[in-house]
């Protein structure tokens, strides 16, 4: 069931090396995870040291107690019941599943965690987790039912039963039976005591992997809209030098905008200006520097943040035999993922903004230099970028209503054991759906300035521009006469993401 590895890109994940947002990239299909002798050797002596402790009679939440509010009464006796313990009670999630894409970027980041030995978990478990990586299996996995305090418990527990042979799952993309899925692929059911499924369903993986998917396609969109704005400048004939000039943003003095700055004149050099156009161009051509630099800085915080929960073990209990001790604590409590996937709620409502404002201006022939309203190659007859306009407020309407910060909604529940709880995998998995609407945004301004071309607009002068320009006229053609542009959109979105997609697999 394994993919082909595309030539030139490494198709294996170390897990005795810091996981990256690209590991989680190639995990959308078969990828191999590479289970080094160190790691291991971590693995068994924390699973050793495991049942040391349980040898001693020494207590262990979930383990040797109930679960949440009712640590204070005894577990099952019987390991397999207590797994079974587990997962049965967290079998309430609600709603639509999560995608597929997004579920094995969640086991990647779970067999990570588990990977660095302090979770007590047995081999079988790193072992399995792997084993389904490489093919193309994905757990079905429940959208509702987390609230990102005691990590991602109710989607992860969905996963943890897909992975044993229950509930459904994905293989190919296409869902059925998780036990079909599983015997198709080639993969053995998980067998698992308590605390392996603890282990399982205690962490934030699923609110860090989407974050961290999320985080990439913004960012991706975030350099489509800098070569989306450049072409704009450039076919309205606008004063690159005036705006974008290095004094200007120098003494603006934000390191965000200062690069942001200098990647456009770079990709305006040699626009020569048009005559005609006015001293100052209103804000969304004018301040984009300036946008676009504070989002890159937002950025720059998140980008920290998933670097950290990437590598960070999220579980309860942490075990560490070389110094005798078993932690009970919060790693699992995802707040910092809440408050980067609300920034990232942020900045895409803001770049939202911005490409539907651009569009705006490039349709009016008050401000469009003359053009005809709505591009129409033959205004009445045809009606050109209507339709399409409409979609991209509904599309940046959607983005605002969903941009409240979740990271602070904080609901008590089980019985006031978790008394004040994140809500990061809502926050986590908003930004997914907020990116997605983002990428269109920018295929609609594609589709967009790649018609203006063809009802009038100047071509390009830059260089730089005009290659962006011959890609779009390539992909999309000219809207003459009229016909439905909703495939065109997602074409031009494919486009820009190819073009501005992260080339860093290091």
């Amino acid at each position: 069931m394994r993919t082909e590895s595309v030539p030139g890109v490494a198709r294996t994940v170390d897990l005795a090396r810091p996981l990256r947002v690209a590991d989680l990239r190639r995990a959308a299909t078969g990828v191999d995870v590479e289970i080094s002798a160190p790691v291991r050797d971590r693995v068994a002596r924390g699973r050793n040291y495991l049942r040391t402790v349980l040898g001693d009679d020494r207590p262990v939440y979930g383990a040797t107690t109930g679960f949440g509010a009712l640590v204070g009464f005894a577990g099952r006796d019987d390991e397999a019941d207590q797994c079974d313990n587990t997962l049965a009670h967290l079998g309430a999630g609600q709603g639509p599943e999560i995608d597929p894409t997004v579920a094995r970027a969640t086991v990647l980041v779970r067999v990570w965690s588990l990977a660095q030995g302090v979770s007590g978990v047995s081999a079988r478990v790193v072992d399995g987790l792997v084993a389904m990586l490489a093919t193309t299996f994905a757990p079905a996995m429940p959208r509702f039912g987390s609230v990102g305090a005691s990590g991602d418990l109710i989607p992860l527990a969905y996963a943890a039963q897909s992975l044993r042979g229950r509930g459904w799952a994905y293989l190919d993309g296409v869902r059925m039976p998780a036990g079909t899925a599983l015997t198709r692929a080639g993969l053995t059911p998980l067998v698992l005591d308590g605390r392996d499924a603890l282990a399982l369903v205690n962490g934030t993986s699923l609110t860090t992997a989407a974050t961290a998917l999320a985080l990439d396609s913004v960012r991706t969109s975030h350099r489509a809209v800098q070569m989306l704005t450049c072409l704009l400048v450039d076919v309205l004939g606008c004063e690159p030098e005036q705006f974008l000039h290095p004094r200007l943003i120098t003494a603006y003095g934000h390191p965000g905008a200062v690069d942001v700055a200098a990647g456009m004149r770079t990709l305006l050099a040699g626009a020569v200006p048009s005559t005609g156009r006015p001293l100052q161009e209103a804000y969304s051509i004018r301040c984009a520097p300036q946008l676009l630099g504070a989002a890159e800085g937002a950025l720059r915080y998140v980008d920290d943040v998933v670097a950290a929960d990437l590598n960070s073990v999220s579980d309860n209990p942490l075990f560490f035999p070389d110094d005798d001790l078993v932690l009970h604590g919060g790693n699992f409590f995802g707040q910092p993922a809440a408050f980067a996937a609300d920034v990232l709620a942020t900045v895409t409502a803001q770049l939202g903004n911005l490409v539907e404002r651009q569009l705006d201006l490039l349709v009016d022939p008050a401000r469009n230099g003359g053009l005809p309203p709505m591009l129409a190659a033959g205004p009445g007859r045809q009606h050109g970028l209507q339709g399409a306009q409409l979609a991209t407020t509904a599309m940046v309407a959607e983005i605002r209503r969903n941009a409240v910060p979740a990271s602070m909604q904080s609901l008590p529940t089980n019985l006031h054991n978790q008394d004040v709880v994140p809500f990061g995998t809502q926050a986590a998995l908003r930004a997914v759906d907020q990116a997605g609407l983002l990428r269109l945004l920018c295929g609609s301004l594609a589709v967009g300035l790649r018609q203006a071309v063809h009802v009038g607009a100047r071509p390009p002068t830059a260089p730089g521009c005009a290659a962006v320009l011959e890609r779009l006229v390539e992909t999309v053609p000219a809207v003459d006469p009229d016909r439905p542009l909703d495939s065109d959109v997602v074409r031009a979105a494919e486009l820009l993401h190819s073009l501005n997609a992260s080339r860093d697999e290091c």
